[in-house]
């Protein structure tokens, strides 16, 4: 069985030439000083740092590719580090330029930023399939990604053929999803794709993938992600991923799901996360799991089809 990682995260060994910038969030009410979203140990929390003592591999480009060979992985989108490297992306960029074949940098960019256009220009002559608005530290998020600068950044994603990645808000995704569907009528022919499930509240009703997504799924070029993480978070609620999964497929169809491993950010070995997509998939067809697991997100990040 073929596969392709619509979510893979790298990160390089060499900190010199690619200095980490760890995102700190400000305090809180509950939080003295500034600290991280996720660390160990963190139950049920996006991020995947599971359990006391998890296994969080982040691997370097060639250390992924390794892995992509023993697991029969044919591409991956390569996603930036977001919480590692903000919106400097000279790593990821890089690291798809050693692997071309199996490797596509999807950048992250700041829509409001003004150097973000000329940024997204220049990295798209270089080969990246897309940009990602990560909104972590974020408050006002709807204007963030819906204020005039940043509508300019998504009319240049269109312009140039770059798929728009959007991270998924641990809490009050709600607010995006009518500035969301705005921009899919308004750009129809730009993809748009969704982290995590949009991180549904799992345990509400069709486990959250019901009426507050029908928008999403009646436009055809918003796709989702059903990822790692996403299987972390329905574990904790004690629901199965693989009835998480169907209904997510009865809801937008297998040719808008796409599996993503999280690997860099959730916990376990990419065998072990191989081995969970694959089980993920049991109340799938074979039609079905074939496109969850592989076609789809080919399709949407690199542009192939079955006949190429």
């Amino acid at each position: 069985m073929r596969l392709y990682d619509s979510h893979a995260h790298l990160v390089s060994d060499d900190i010199a030439r690619y200095p980490r910038n760890p995102i700190k969030l400000a305090p809180t009410e509950n939080v003295s000083g500034t600290y991280t979203p996720f660390g160990p140990g963190t139950i049920g929390k996006p991020g995947g740092m599971h359990g006391p003592d998890p296994i969080n591999e982040k691997p370097t480009a060639e250390q992924m590719h390794a892995w992509m060979e023993e697991e029969n992985v044919v591409g991956i989108a390569a996603v930036q580090k977001g919480m590692i490297y903000r919106t400097d992306n000279s790593y990821i960029v890089d690291a798809a330029d050693i692997f071309p074949d199996q490797m596509r940098a999807v950048i992250i960019v700041d829509p409001q930023a003004p150097e973000t256009p000329g940024m997204v220009q220049d990295l798209a002559k270089r080969g990246i399939v897309g940009i990602r608005f990560f909104g972590v530290g974020i408050k006002d998020k709807k204007s963030w990604l819906s204020a005039p600068e940043s509508i300019e950044v998504w009319s240049l994603a269109d312009q140039l053929g770059l798929v728009v990645d959007i991270e998924a808000p641990g809490v009050g995704g709600e607010i995006l999803i009518p500035v969301i569907e705005a921009m899919a009528d308004r750009f129809p022919s730009l993809p748009i794709v969704l982290d995590h499930l949009f991180m549904p509240v799992v345990t509400d009703a069709d486990f959250g993938l019901g009426e507050n997504f029908a928008g999403f799924t009646k436009r055809d070029n918003i796709s989702v992600k059903f990822t790692s993480l996403s299987m972390d978070v329905i574990r904790e609620q004690g629901i199965s991923p693989e009835e998480v999964l169907r209904r997510a497929v009865d809801l937008y169809g297998p040719d808008k799901v796409m599996w993503g491993s999280d690997i860099g950010t959730s916990s376990g070995t990419y065998k072990e996360m191989i081995a969970r997509a694959i089980a993920s998939t049991a109340l799938l067809n074979e039609d079905e799991r074939r496109k969850v697991l592989h076609d789809t997100g080919r399709r949407i990040f690199t542009g192939w089809h079955r006949d190429d």
